[in-house]
């Protein structure tokens, strides 16, 4: 998704006619096929305008660009790509809806202090399309949620590689650490001859020689890298250390900040780091938890939702009087989870319930049955056990390694899938 700092300067540069783009005699603008992809196409006009935001980031930026007609390359191959990504989603049907399109625009608001009401006119005070923005956003969200489908959902780690993981964590300080990545992939075909993997190499270690003597790292990556962000200099932000994936977190230990290392190859090619900073991390974490019990009465076609909490008025009359909640809760509760646990449902930090459930557990009194109350699931009396703050440190860590080993698989999985898809497309070009 594209930050709003960032969205001016684009979308000013996609006002005029774009570099490239055609004039009928009257001066209106021309629209034609840039590729054909399966039975979907890449337009000119699409090709114009990605390539026009791109110098205009490099304008921005101060950064050189590769020559028209490479860069033109670049940019249709990466439209190519998203094409058949976007046929794929529809072909399973995958949809955006408008509430997740929404809740997806608020949290981007947000994070940069704007009242989600006015966003039309904030972006469009910086001459930016309302429709065209929700446009991009919800195609942005189609692609990550297909690749969560096709790539993150199918990897699978192992608890002996979790242990591992944990184990190799002590004292490791790369763990201890955050750190702002840059990177170039030079890829290597899936069956690549010996000639093909040499040359790969090749290139590589040429552009490793370019940085030592001073060459621009950005520049480098928009010209060469062959990775997904290679248009945007090959940046990859801000990742906790015990979250990097494995190649990185191999290499960033040896490295300080604007130091980059050597060609590392991987299964889908040769990768250059670069270490744009790096900070300490925090390690400890506390949270607090409660520990619950609760009787649920779900409606349905016999049950109506006023018999269902006039249900729940009796129980909590009889625990008044002295009924064990537990055998109650086995009798009565419709939590196929709890009730033969006595409605227990064991110690749950923030974010575990349904809001309108942790809001009661939240306020209520150590001991007090609750009032009846609504959520989602039914009607629902609760009584919270006890509270306690919790050092939830050590499941971070199984967390967060189960992240790591998933984002290590999760680069060159995604390589090969993009390149596996990519091969299979139907792909005729036309410029």
């Amino acid at each position: 998704m594209i930050n709003i700092k960032h969205l001016a300067i684009i979308m000013l540069a996609l006002s005029g006619p774009a570099r490239g783009a055609e004039l009928s005699e009257t001066g209106a603008m021309l629209d034609g096929i840039a590729a054909i992809v399966n039975e979907g196409v890449v337009l000119k006009s699409q090709l114009y305008k990605d390539t026009a935001t791109i110098v205009a980031r490099a304008q921005a930026q101060g950064m050189q660009l590769p020559p028209d007609d490479v860069l033109q390359q670049q940019v249709l191959e990466r439209l190519i790509v998203e094409e058949v990504q976007l046929q794929r989603a529809e072909r399973i049907g995958l949809e955006v809806s408008d509430q997740m399109l929404n809740e997806a625009i608020l949290r981007v608001a947000q994070q940069n202090n704007i009242p989600f009401e006015r966003l039309p006119e904030v972006l469009a005070q910086d001459g930016i399309n309302y429709a065209d923005y929700r446009r991009e956003t919800r195609k942005q969200i189609t692609l990550d949620q297909l690749r969560r489908i096709e790539v993150i959902g199918r990897i699978s780690v192992a608890p002996r590689e979790i242990q591992q993981c944990i184990d190799d964590l002590e004292d490791n300080v790369v763990v201890n650490s955050e750190y702002n990545l840059a990177h170039i992939l030079i890829s290597v075909p899936e069956s690549a001859t010996g000639e093909q993997i040499d040359a790969a190499d090749a290139e590589a270690s040429d552009i490793y020689r370019q940085l030592l003597l001073g060459a621009d790292f950005s520049e480098m990556a928009v010209r060469h890298s062959d990775s997904q962000t290679g248009l945007e200099g090959g940046q990859l932000g801000w990742l906790k250390g015990d979250q990097l994936p494995t190649m990185f977190y191999n290499v960033v230990g040896d490295l300080k900040p604007g130091e980059v290392s050597t060609p590392v190859r991987t299964v889908s090619g040769f990768h250059i780091v670069r270490v744009n900073e790096m900070r300490s991390a925090v390690q400890r974490s506390e949270i607090e938890q409660v520990k619950v019990r609760h009787i649920l009465i779900t409606p349905n076609e016999i049950i109506d939702d006023q018999t269902a909490k006039q249900r729940l008025e009796d129980a909590r009359k009889q625990l008044q009087e002295g009924a064990d909640f537990g055998e109650l809760a086995k009798l009565t509760s419709d939590d196929p989870g709890s009730a033969n646990e006595g409605g227990e449902m064991g110690w749950a930090g923030p974010g575990t319930f349904v809001p309108e459930f942790e809001q009661v557990a939240n306020s209520s009194e150590l001991g007090v049955v609750s009032e009846p109350f609504r959520s989602r699931f039914g009607w629902h009396i609760l009584e919270v056990m006890e509270r306690r703050t919790y050092d939830n440190t050590e499941d971070l860590k199984k967390e967060n390694c189960d992240l790591q080993i998933r984002n290590s698989k999760l680069a060159s999985e995604t390589e090969l899938w993009l390149r596996r898809i990519r091969d299979e497309a139907y792909v005729e070009t036309r410029i």
